[in-house]
């Protein structure tokens, strides 16, 4: 068990890293590819490259309270962009790498971002294709700027020479932050409209963050060994990181891609991922009928050291999280909003369900309402949406409780249990209650199926749009699709049974409004858009 002791005080997340390099030197602090070798980046050059990042905005003219963005894939640069923000007294904004060039536009516009650091090419001309643009580009990319450019060996140089001359100017400016200040602005992707930017203070994040430690540290535990793949950009990523930097971690970086091989190669003793993750290190030993044997294959394919594991994001099937706890992993799942810094419950260690999110963090106050959407009071939860009076008025009712949009319920030892978005629940002609997101989760296990939708609000029946695999040959595909159908619905409630379905070649795009930016579903988006589809199955 850690000793959590000196991580009980808020400060900025800035702070973690500079008393971090104080603590650990030239040890890596993270490791990446270069030439196909992992190579080593140390805590003292974060450091360094944090506060160069930051003297270089200070001088540049950004002020304490400002915004300045980060647009880009994960890099080591992005998490030093990042905190460099904050280290300046600004507000860091992160957006998604997928966003298209209008979405991109609207948050820097609307957050009055004056800087945006941009990943590459392609995402600095995305910036650019809005003329209105004002925020200053920054390059991440290592690549010579372009007209009206920073490049990174710009600010790197003129930053850290400013920083090696006067560290008072960045050593005050991170002195002077307050943890009630805003220190993050995440956007929202939502189901519909525009984006909602959610500003959260240090305080948020980090008092947060404190009953985040408390509850997991019987499994948190010293040089502990990282395979870090979840954006950045998305609070759950964006945490794990400020988690890294305050415990400790070691770091592989990787892409989403390189996961399955990498954790092999890599053998992390923690691991943070969304659902697909895990359910893909499942099925390497999910076929297997001899338990010790699907164990042995489990433990393979996950590198064999795995101490602490975290699941976000969505649900995760209770079979998956069995399978992991029978050879001897436990998988910590929770529940919470970006709204709430993130989270609200957690399962603990030695107190869980598999059939639920946990209990509420020792802060947090929870409450059903007549409805039984979940309502939250807490140090975590935001103060309002920015610029958006209207929707910070819907989100909160006169008592001052936060309306998270969730349906839930607890069972009678104290669990939660999530029941579905409050909008998505789908109520048959018949009057039975559907949530869907709990029938389409039961298809993550079926390799032929890449995303399933339920449909069927007032129909007496349900039916299904369903996009395949690529690798699904197309003239077997309905044929598949049919078989995965029938399994799932023998496990299901005759009112939930899928009755007819269709096969989309149209694919569902960011471009499209059929997912957010982050990859959600835009359950009304895509029901609009292949309604003739949907309608035809019913006729």
């Amino acid at each position: 068990m850690m000793d959590i002791s000196a991580y009980l005080d808020v400060a900025p997340a800035p702070r973690a890293v500079v008393d971090g390099a104080t603590r650990h030197g030239d040890a890596a602090r993270f490791y990446r590819r270069v030439d196909g070798q992992w190579t080593g980046y140390s805590w003292a050059r974060f450091a360094a490259d944090l506060r160069g990042a930051a003297r270089y905005l200070i001088d540049a003219g950004l002020e304490p309270g400002q915004c300045a963005a980060v647009f880009a894939h994960n890099s080591i640069e992005w998490a030093v962009a990042a905190l460099g923000i904050q280290a300046a007294g600004a507000i860091m904004v992160p957006i998604y790498p997928a966003s298209t060039s209008e979405q991109a536009a609207y948050i820097l516009d609307h957050s009055d971002a004056a800087f945006v650091f941009c990943g590459d090419d392609e995402l600095a001309d995305r910036v650019c294709a809005n003329a209105g643009n004002r925020a200053r580009i920054i390059r991440l990319d290592h690549k010579a700027a372009r007209d009206a450019e920073t490049s990174w060996i710009e600010l790197a140089e003129v930053g850290g020479i400013a920083d090696n001359a006067d560290a008072s100017v960045v050593d005050d400016r991170l002195a002077a932050i307050d943890n009630d200040d805003i220190g993050l602005m995440l956007y929202t992707s939502g189901t519909s409209g525009r984006p909602k930017g959610v500003p959260l203070s240090h305080n948020n994040t980090g008092l947060n963050a404190v009953d985040w430690f408390h509850n997991n540290q019987a499994l948190l535990h010293e040089d502990a060994v990282d395979l870090f793949w979840l954006p950045m950009s998305h609070i759950f990523g964006f945490g794990e990181l400020c988690l890294g930097n305050t415990l400790g971690f070691t770091s592989y970086m990787c892409t989403p891609q390189q996961v399955m091989d990498e954790i092999v190669d890599v053998k992390p003793t923690t691991f943070y991922s969304v659902p697909a993750y895990w359910e893909k290190l499942a099925r390497t030993a999910m076929a297997e009928p001899d338990e010790t044997k699907r164990t042995e294959r489990l433990l393979a394919a996950t590198g064999g050291r795995l101490r602490f594991c975290l699941s976000g994001g969505a649900g995760l099937k209770r079979e998956i999280k069995e399978l992991f706890y029978a050879a001897g992993i436990l998988i910590i799942e929770g529940y919470g909003l970006t709204e709430t810094s993130p989270t609200l419950t957690i399962n603990r260690p030695g107190e869980f369900r598999f059939d639920s999110v946990g209990k509420p963090l020792a802060s947090v106050q929870l409450k059903l309402a007549d409805d039984g959407e979940i309502l939250a009071k807490g140090p975590n939860v935001f103060s309002g949406y920015h610029k958006n009076p209207e929707a910070t008025a819907a989100a909160f009712d006169e008592d001052g409780w936060f309306h998270t949009g969730d349906i839930g319920r607890f069972t009678e030892d104290g669990f939660l249990q999530i029941v579905d978005r409050k909008k998505d629940i789908l109520v048959t002609a018949g009057g039975k209650n559907v949530a869907p997101a709990n029938i389409e989760l039961r298809f993550c296990d079926e390799p032929v199926i890449e995303q399933l939708v339920v449909y069927g609000d007032d129909k007496k029946y349900l039916v299904a749009g369903v996009w395949v695999s690529e690798d699904v040959d197309a003239g077997e595909a309905e044929r598949l699709v049919g078989e995965a159908i029938q399994r799932v619905n023998g496990e299901l409630a005759r009112f939930e049974t899928i009755k007819k379905f269709f096969v989309s070649q149209t694919p569902l795009t960011v471009a499209d409004g059929h997912l957010t930016s982050s990859l959600k579903l835009r359950r009304k988006a895509v029901y609009k858009a292949f309604e003739r589809q949907f309608e035809a199955l019913y006729g």
